[in-house]
């Protein structure tokens, strides 16, 4: 009788087959994963296979505290080229990343690599770090669960403070593996999943944060999840505004080391208070992931893909990507889920239960 082929063989296998059309891999380390996977198997995670954000990744913090648990990194997966002055897009050994539902358009960065490898089922969790969206646009823009943890939570070697850690996962409970295991802090007893007792839980839907321009039908597909999440009982709307100012030139600012510029110090102030207000009336905030859908490998177009998200960058927020549905040409569209600093267990409790009454209709 023929034994069936290990976890990691059948991700090699499934990556051999699939990465060559995609992209999404800088390297694949089958001889190290194999080696490594009979002793991860007495582990917590019995040798489940992840990749890593870029050749750097497996030197990350959480890819140790993975490995340590029981993982196995079978590959790094692809971030932007040298010289791009938009980090939207990857370069795998084998060419172009592109995204998996339409290989026309761009799976989103900086996390490229990570958010396709989950989508076409290579690997079924991912690092990623997100430092102005980039483990919530890729994951949006090919439908898997992305999470952006709390800034500081984890280290980081970004000096601007701006960056986090994050994962993206096939749902937010594969995701659940990783904060168990990456988390500082995380107990048993607080687990994530939530007692249908918190439900509906109350939630404030900004379709534009007060600043950006949505696209319409990006709008529209965002809006008909919530509507069905009302409807499901799983959120109770809130009767107030989230109005931001344009965090743009201020993340800019951060970013180039002048976080004391006037303009980005008021900008901060401002949208700090403004959120905390916010969430301590309600414990979850509701807005599309991106303004746009997928663009084309030429260029990002009129809309920056990080207008709804750089601004929980700057506040240091937790944020959440869950599939929300498809635009009438083929393209994900993601919801975004935000928390409170901190309270990245609660967030995740909270996108099951997102998840769980936003069954997937796929095109």
């Amino acid at each position: 009788m023929t034994s069936r082929p290990s976890a990691v063989a059948r991700a090699l296998e499934r990556i051999a087959q699939r990465d060559p059309a995609l992209g999404a891999f800088i390297e694949v380390w089958p001889e190290e994963a194999l080696a490594r996977e009979p002793e991860a198997r007495e582990l917590p995670l019995r040798g489940m296979p992840f990749a890593v954000k870029g050749r750097t990744g497996i030197r990350s913090y959480a890819a140790r505290r993975l490995i340590a648990a029981g993982g196995v990194p079978v590959g790094a997966t692809s971030v932007p080229g040298p010289g791009t002055a938009w980090q939207t897009w990857g370069q795998g050994a084998h060419g172009r990343t592109v995204n998996p539902w339409r290989a026309d358009r761009t799976p989103g960065g900086s996390s490229a690599g990570s958010a396709v490898a989950v989508a076409a089922g290579m690997v079924e969790l991912a690092t990623g770090s997100d430092g102005a969206g980039s483990v919530r646009i890729p994951a949006a823009w090919c439908g898997v669960f992305g999470l952006k943890t709390t800034n500081g939570l984890l280290p980081s070697p970004d000096a601007s403070g701006l960056a986090s850690a994050g994962v993206l996962a096939r749902s937010a409970a594969v995701a659940e593996k990783y904060v168990r295991h990456v988390l500082p802090g995380y107990g048993e007893p607080a687990a994530p999943s939530l007692p249908l007792a918190a439900l509906p839980l109350a939630a404030v839907y900004s379709e534009d944060l007060g600043f950006a321009e949505v696209d319409p039908e990006v709008a529209d597909v965002v809006r008909a999840a919530v509507d069905r999440l009302v409807v499901a009982g799983t959120v109770r709307l809130v009767d107030a505004a989230c109005v931001l100012l344009d965090p743009g030139r201020a993340w800019q600012a951060v970013r180039g080391g002048a976080a004391g510029d006037p303009e980005a110090v008021a900008v901060r102030r401002a949208n700090d208070g403004r959120l905390d207000g916010l969430l301590a009336a309600a414990p979850l905030l509701l807005t599309p992931v991106t303004p746009n859908r997928p663009h084309g490998h030429e260029g990002p177009g009129d809309r920056y893909s990080t207008a709804l998200t750089w601004a929980f960058n700057l506040s240091g927020h937790p944020a959440a990507s869950v599939p929300a549905g498809f635009t009438g040409d083929g393209c994900p569209v993601g919801l975004q889920l935000v928390a409170a600093r901190g309270a990245d267990v609660s967030l995740l409790g909270m996108a099951r239960a997102v998840e769980n009454a936003l069954p997937t209709v796929r095109p």
